[in-house]
């Protein structure tokens, strides 16, 4: 049922499946291998491409002209969403929020480079304020005669949750249908859910396991079985998915948007031994997580684990004085 929907080329895929030996060494984990996901390539790369292959269709096919969506700050869905817009020729409006600023740095500055217009809500990135901000700007453009198409935060929704149950499809072809444990960040639901609903179809023995970089595991479970119902009923297939199935930890996230001490030693410790780059408001954050359950006994160490690279690097350039005492500089 996948192939019945259509996708605008926007990821390049598959992508690789890298083993990381060193790092898992590091961490007492018999296994260790990457989905860099990180490298789909569009606007420096990231899950978000997956989903928004399916999104531009009906984009595309709707005949809107403008595309607004929003997040935080450094938001990567922000910014590969505006370069899709401007790859397929279409103007783009951003509701951003956060601390304030001075310097336009990480995804923001990429933001700016796509001429995306925004609007920044100064020390608020509620999602209920950032939505309402977004749907009073859709009504503005629809007033002076454009066609807005409004992308909730992350890009999170059932028809782009298939971007994942593709992805798990991918992911099985290249591990194969062995035991495994599968762990990735979890934001805004939407690749988490697809990443469920796939391994139900196609990788029937992989473990998934969500680390929060946001919300509450409550509040996580409850919107990606919601997401899940919805890709359900799109593929019409109904594998059976309950609440309690869905593995989430919360107690790694932090304050949103802000890095944590664990995860910024994920981030190090990644770099240096495998020359992976991961970022500090997601990615580091959850192999912060991985981390930390394996020392716990919460991940098998002897079942393989699959860490999904979400990406979200460009942000890392905005966090410059988190590593600048790190510097070992001679200056001749």
């Amino acid at each position: 049922m996948l192939e019945k929907f259509e996708r605008i080329h926007l990821a390049n895929l598959p992508t690789p499946l890298e083993d990381a030996p060193r790092f898992a060494n590091e961490t007492g984990l018999s296994k260790l291998l990457f989905k860099r996901d990180d490298l789909t390539g569009l606007a420096g790369g990231g899950n978000k491409a997956r989903k928004l292959e399916f999104d531009f269709v009906n984009i595309i096919k709707g005949g809107y002209d403008v595309v607004i969506t929003t997040g935080g700050v450094q938001s990567n869905h922000a910014r590969m969403t505006a370069a899709a817009a401007r790859k397929l020729n279409l103007d783009i409006k951003l509701v951003l929020g956060g601390a304030d600023f001075k310097k336009c740095q990480g995804n923001l500055l990429l933001d700016v480079l796509f001429d995306a217009e925004i609007r920044f809500l100064i020390d608020d990135d509620e999602n209920d304020h950032l939505n309402a901000a977004m749907e009073k700007w859709a009504d503005e453009l629809r007033e002076q005669g454009r066609k807005p198409y409004v992308i909730p935060i992350g890009g999170s929704t059932g028809l782009a949750a298939l971007g994942y149950v593709n992805a798990m499809k991918e992911l099985s072809e290249q591990f194969g249908q062995g035991k495994v444990q599968v762990v990735l960040t979890v934001g805004s639901c939407g690749t988490f859910a697809g990443v469920i609903l796939g391994a139900k179809l196609f990788m029937p023995n992989a473990r998934i396991i969500g680390v929060s970089v946001s919300r509450t595991a409550e509040a996580i479970k409850t919107r990606t079985l919601e997401l899940i119902k919805e890709s359900k009923n799109l593929l019409e297939v109904n594998p059976e998915i309950k609440l309690d199935d869905i593995e989430i930890y919360e107690d790694y996230r932090g304050t949103y948007g802000i890095p944590t001490e664990a995860g910024k030693k994920a981030v190090i410790d990644c770099a240096r031994a495998e020359g992976i780059i991961l970022d500090l408001v997601y990615t580091g954050k959850a192999m912060s997580g991985l981390i930390d359950l394996a020392n716990k006994g919460k991940i098998d160490k002897n079942v393989p684990v699959i860490f999904v690279h979400t990406g979200g690097f460009p942000s890392i350039f905005s966090f410059a004085d988190e590593f600048n005492d790190m510097a070992k500089i001679t200056k001749m």
